[in-house]
């Protein structure tokens, strides 16, 4: 495994060497760790199903849980998925940014079917992270790049997580330093006459919901069978420790995930404590938040306590990601 480290995601930090490396990896099948905006993710070539599999192989990820596929541009985007009106709008305004596109397959779709795991619809993103744009215009392919983690898990926002969870599996890992947003893209479904908020994320919803100029339609049902798109299993993001939401204090031996400056009675006797960001705010949390379930989880405390987090914002997907963690395994 080669790690590559530059000093940000920027477009003029990218070494054309590396693009070229690793690029040829891709285009061989391998895997590789690769940097965006969101989390850290493990990307294959989107059209070669034995690639997708090894994804799939290499997270332990069931198979009927489809994969995003990235793409450089909003009109290399347009080759895999039929846009509509509202689609074409949300594009215009958030790509490249932290959104995904579910939107109907098109017919001449190099994407393989078991990235999107046998559905007549493909999830798509352009990311605001210039490597995985970069890499996925040298490859000249779509990549399919879901959170470079074991399947179920804590995400990945560091190479440190991505080495730690799948050194063995990847070719190279791309070291850009910490995700800036640091939780997944929302995942909006644009099919038909219809709007769904499949997954909260990066953008918020009510972000979303100013360019549509209506509200979103929310999914809020799991799905452990046939999940139109990622982040809808019941369990996710989950730390090895049990995970206790909306905790009004600190019980013997739990390590705490708090929220603000208000303490917690028995914070002081925690087996550990992080703080997702002492001044409350949102975006520093969302930044922080699966750092700081590592860090709990490694503290060996059998519970993880979450104080509240507000639902507005990026609250909604902070919150989203906390429920998934803490639901029955």
């Amino acid at each position: 495994m080669k790690r590559w480290t530059i000093s940000s995601q920027s477009e003029n930090e990218l070494d054309t060497a590396m693009l070229s490396t690793v690029s040829t990896a891709l285009k061989a099948g391998d895997l590789v760790g690769v940097p965006t905006e969101t989390v850290y993710g493990l990307a294959a070539d989107a059209s070669n199903p034995e690639a997708c599999a090894r994804i799939f192989e290499a997270k332990g990820r069931p198979q009927f849980n489809p994969l995003i596929s990235h793409a450089d541009t909003l009109e290399t985007a347009r080759q895999h998925g039929v846009f509509n009106a509202k689609a074409d709008r949300l594009a215009a305004a958030f790509w490249p940014g932290p959104l995904t596109l579910v939107l109907p397959k098109r017919e001449t779709s190099s994407i393989s079917d078991l990235a999107t795991a046998g559905l007549d619809s493909v999830a798509l993103r352009v990311p605001a992270g210039a490597v995985m744009r970069a890499l996925a215009a040298e490859t000249g392919c779509p990549l399919a790049a879901p959170s470079a983690n074991l399947s179920g898990k804590i995400s990945a926002t560091t190479a440190d997580d991505v080495i730690a969870d799948l050194g063995s599996s990847v070719a190279h890992v791309i070291d850009a330093g910490p995700c800036p947003v640091g939780v997944e893209s929302t995942i909006i479904a644009c099919i038909d006459d219809q709007v769904r908020l499949l997954r909260p994320g990066g953008v918020p919803a009510e972000d979303i919901e100013c360019v549509l100029g209506h509200p979103l339609d929310v999914v809020r049902a799991a799905n452990d069978t046939n999940p139109q798109a990622p982040g809808m299993l019941t369990s996710h993001y989950a730390p090895g420790a049990r995970v206790r939401l909306e905790a009004d204090h600190v019980e013997a031996g739990e390590a705490l995930l708090a929220f603000g400056p208000a303490s917690l009675p028995g914070a002081d006797t925690a087996n550990a404590v992080f703080n997702l960001s002492e001044n409350g705010d949102l975006r520093e949390a969302a930044t922080r938040l699966f750092a700081g379930l590592r860090a709990l989880d490694a503290s060996k405390a059998q519970t993880v306590c979450v104080q509240h987090i507000p639902q507005e914002g990026l609250g909604a997907a902070i919150n989203d990601r906390l429920r998934r963690a803490a639901a029955p395994r």
